[in-house]
């Protein structure tokens, strides 16, 4: 056992301590050192343009969902779907609502035509006015 003390098959450099760092800094000099960090100011004009951007996106959305529930009845209504199915019924108590009286603007003799010529005007009037209103969204809140 003694002999085992006395010898070591340790290299004897694996154990010495590293040399001392010195408290220079990694940048060369004082001036290429970055500031310590500020406190991040609000873009306020950015963050307008954002929720102008984001107003006027949800404006565009929304017309063209009126106006794809709008085809939709058309569609039902022509392809004559069960008016007893929920999802006719509901598309179809939506496009009265959203026909906002040019279901009765014209009044041909087929009532298919009637419904694709009525519905067809009211869906192209979502879109026109969806696109109008976000435009001027867009000009008033400044993200032209």
């Amino acid at each position: 056992m003694g002999e085992h003390a006395e010898r070591n098959d340790r290299d004897e450099g694996a154990t010495q301590a590293m040399p001392p760092v010195h408290a220079s800094s990694t940048y060369g000099s004082a001036a290429e050192e970055p500031e310590p960090r500020r406190k991040r100011r609000t873009d306020w004009v950015a963050v307008k343009d954002q929720v102008v951007g984001l107003l006027a996106a949800v404006v565009r959305w929304a017309g063209l969902f009126f106006a794809a529930l709008l085809v939709l009845h058309v569609i039902f209504v022509i392809g004559e779907a069960n008016p007893d199915n929920g999802i006719v019924s509901f598309v179809q108590s939506w496009a009265d609502w959203l026909s906002l009286g040019f279901q009765d603007l014209f009044t041909p003799e087929d009532a298919k035509l009637k419904v694709l010529v009525n519905y067809g005007i009211a869906a192209l009037f979502w879109l026109i006015v969806s696109a109008v209103v976000a435009r001027i969204i867009r000009r008033v809140g400044g993200s032209a």
